[in-house]
């Protein structure tokens, strides 16, 4: 199923580690007139305790989207210090329509991978660390923006060659989540969460 936005096309797909009833995955995704803001966070661990972490991670970044990436993660981070928590990793995906631009910036293993509309892919390389409420600096990585670009955000559940290869294979946004859903039991042996937008332009 795709939710459709004025500029932005989102199909969405989450399922908990198997055994497990909470997902310890969490996202949030918002448009305005200017733009629009991603954030998936993955609880270090899984089950109820690591959703905690994630959850607490969301919820500071729904009060802050519309702020600079680095300060949304350290505001984020701040959350963590001197809480029973185990921390999480934490990946940010804003686009400026006025300026045709989408940025990214990434804390641990959560990955970003752009389709252009003539099908060439760009991906990020996953950087070391997670969130825990100590201070690690962050970068931040801005790119020009073409209408029909596809990104995916997915935590480590989610297997990269996988997903590459049902997305060329179906060509399609949503027919690739759809294979996610059908699949979910003989591929994914972790909390696993894929948020696929479409730029409509």
């Amino acid at each position: 199923m795709i939710e459709k936005r004025d500029r932005m096309e989102v199909a969405t797909f989450q399922k908990p580690k198997k055994g497990n009833y909470h997902s310890g995955d969490s996202f949030f995704y918002y448009e305005t007139e200017d733009g629009f803001f991603c954030a998936l966070s993955d609880g270090l661990g899984s089950g109820e305790i690591a959703k905690k972490s994630a959850d607490a991670v969301i919820e500071v970044i729904k009060h802050h989207y519309d702020e600079p990436l680095e300060q949304i993660i350290e505001k984020a981070n701040t959350v963590l210090f001197g809480q029973e928590l185990r921390g999480c990793v934490l990946g940010l995906l804003k686009i400026d329509y006025d300026e045709n631009t989408f940025s990214y910036a990434l804390v641990g293993n959560i990955s970003v991978i752009m389709v252009n509309s003539d099908g060439k892919k760009q991906r990020n390389i996953p950087v070391p660390g997670y969130l825990s409420g100590v201070n690690a600096p962050v970068n931040v990585h801005t790119k020009s923006l073409e209408p029909g670009a596809i990104f995916f955000m997915f935590s480590d559940g989610v297997n990269e060659q996988q997903l590459t290869k049902e997305f060329y294979s179906q060509n399609s946004m949503d027919l690739t989540v759809e294979w996610f859903n059908l699949q979910q039991d003989e591929y994914m042996e972790d909390d696993t969460t894929l948020i696929a937008m479409k730029y409509l332009g």
